[in-house]
């Protein structure tokens, strides 16, 4: 398997990209979480210059909508952070899921127990392949209704409702902590039992299974096209893009991004609202002109 991982200080690839891999919000998408159309023509060359496009989000499958006609002829999105890879030929409520990288219940119930312990007053929300479940205390932060209000323990228990279906990731907020402590509190205090990042600008946390990141699954998907990181062009503006960032033979932070992600990546770019993923693309193929 193409590993997910690239010692820090590695110099961007010379080799030609076979493959683009972009986040979405804060990213791909201007803040008003519209596509523009210089995103569009240069995704659409990009594409018929022979290079893949992947969008690779923390965003579940029935918030894809937004991009679905842009996802060309694979048709394929890394969803979840890395928990699923669905088809969306099917168009809107359509979607096929080909893989599914899930998040053991047990391990799920360990990461709610211990971040309880570490940070009282942690509220849950669970996402599932379908359904959406949360405690009554979690916010309206994602502007639709959960299928069931209860405590974590009891959604995540193996009598409860979409027990039948696997848990993509979990979702923990704070009213009081900031965005960056609440992130480094849970990472120490739940260890290698799962997977913890964000994306949020608010101290909310998505919990995925252990090893399961936006770098990982993008390495399986490259590695059964036979393409190697070097030959990957990766974009992203926040903590859940770091990894992925770091894999990629050639990374850019957009101009908004997060200081960590600036770190990470091998170059930038502008802001998402000045379409900065167009830019760099328009110069890839430009050069290879």
């Amino acid at each position: 398997m193409t590993s997910a991982t690239r010692r820090p200080g590695t110099p961007a690839s010379t080799l030609p990209p076979r493959l683009i891999a972009t986040d979405l919000d804060g990213t791909l998408l201007r803040d008003d979480k519209s596509v523009s159309q210089r995103t569009i023509a240069a995704l659409a060359a990009a594409e018929e210059a022979g290079i893949e496009v992947f969008f690779v989000t923390g965003r579940p499958a029935r918030w894809m909508d937004v991009v679905s006609e842009h996802v060309h002829g694979h048709g394929l999105a890394i969803c979840g952070n890395g928990a699923a890879v669905v088809d969306l030929h099917g168009g809107p409520g359509s979607h096929r899921f080909v893989k599914i990288r899930e998040l053991a219940r047990e391990n799920a119930l360990d990461a709610v127990r211990l971040l309880r312990e570490a940070a009282p007053g942690t509220v849950f929300a669970i996402e599932q392949t379908y359904g959406f479940y949360q405690e009554p205390a979690y916010p309206k932060l994602h502007m639709e209704i959960p299928d069931t209000l209860a405590p974590a323990e009891k959604l995540l228990a193996p009598d409860a409702p979409g027990a039948d279906e696997p848990v993509l990731k979990i979702l923990a907020y704070h009213h009081e902590i900031a965005p960056d402590d609440f992130l480094t509190v849970a990472r120490l205090a739940i260890g290698d039992r799962a997977n913890v990042t964000r994306s949020s600008p608010s101290a909310l946390l998505e919990i995925s299974g252990p090893g399961v990141s936006k770098a990982s699954t993008l390495a399986l998907c490259c590695a059964e096209r036979g393409i190697s990181h070097e030959e990957v062009v990766a974009f992203g503006d926040m903590p859940n893009d770091v990894e992925m960032l770091t894999w990629a033979g050639a990374s850019y932070a957009m101009g908004n991004a997060h200081p960590d992600v600036i770190a990470a990546a091998s170059g930038s770019t502008v802001a998402n609202n000045e379409d900065g993923v167009a830019v760099v693309i328009e110069r890839i193929l430009a050069e290879r002109r």
